[in-house]
């Protein structure tokens, strides 16, 4: 029996395969239709900065990018105020895995992007701080998520299979990237 098993209830399990297992099994035909009338929104709270944000960034099959601006500022580096413009497969990552969760309350943000000056000084810090970090590339974010225990947020990232999942238990908080597919 693996960990992952031992750490989520059997119905919470159950919710995050099917619900996954749902979303690759639509018929093609059936996802084009979706795509276009599905509206994406995001809730984000970044705890650095106390800045929150609630918006719509898909709408009518077309990213909005005022809103992508939006989400990028929310997760600039809060150390030097660098902004990068934030991986739009990372962006529909968080609201899947949301979505999967049921999570109605905002994504809290450790960190999203880092320039390389701050991911060097972190990484001269701890050694747990990659010196080719995804978050450099704006591929990165590391989240928590209010009242849901973040063993069961990354159980969720794990079946949604989209990148790479770290968990941090000590610092309670779950690292989720677009990059290959691994965990942690």
């Amino acid at each position: 029996m693996n960990n992952i098993s031992k750490t989520i209830s059997r119905r919470s399990f159950l919710r995050y395969t099917l619900g996954a297992t749902a979303a690759i099994a639509m018929p093609a035909s059936y996802a084009g239709i979706a795509r276009g009338s599905v509206v994406k929104n995001l809730k984000l709270h970044n705890l650095h900065t106390e800045e929150k944000i609630a918006l719509s960034y898909f709408e009518q099959g077309e990213y909005i990018t005022e809103a992508l601006h939006d989400i990028s500022y929310l997760l600039r580096d809060h150390r030097t105020g660098d902004v990068l413009a934030m991986d739009t497969g990372l962006i529909d990552l968080l609201y899947d895995l949301k979505s999967v969760l049921g999570a109605k309350q905002p994504l809290q943000v450790i960190s999203g992007y880092r320039s390389p000056k701050t991911n060097a000084a972190l990484h001269k810090k701890s050694s747990g701080v990659a010196t080719k970090s995804l978050h450099m590339q704006g591929k990165a974010i590391d989240i928590r998520i209010e009242g849901i225990d973040t063993r069961d947020i990354q159980a969720a990232a794990l079946s949604l299979a989209r990148g790479g999942v770290g968990y941090y238990p000590r610092s309670n908080f779950v690292h989720i990237d677009t990059g290959r597919v691994r965990s942690w």
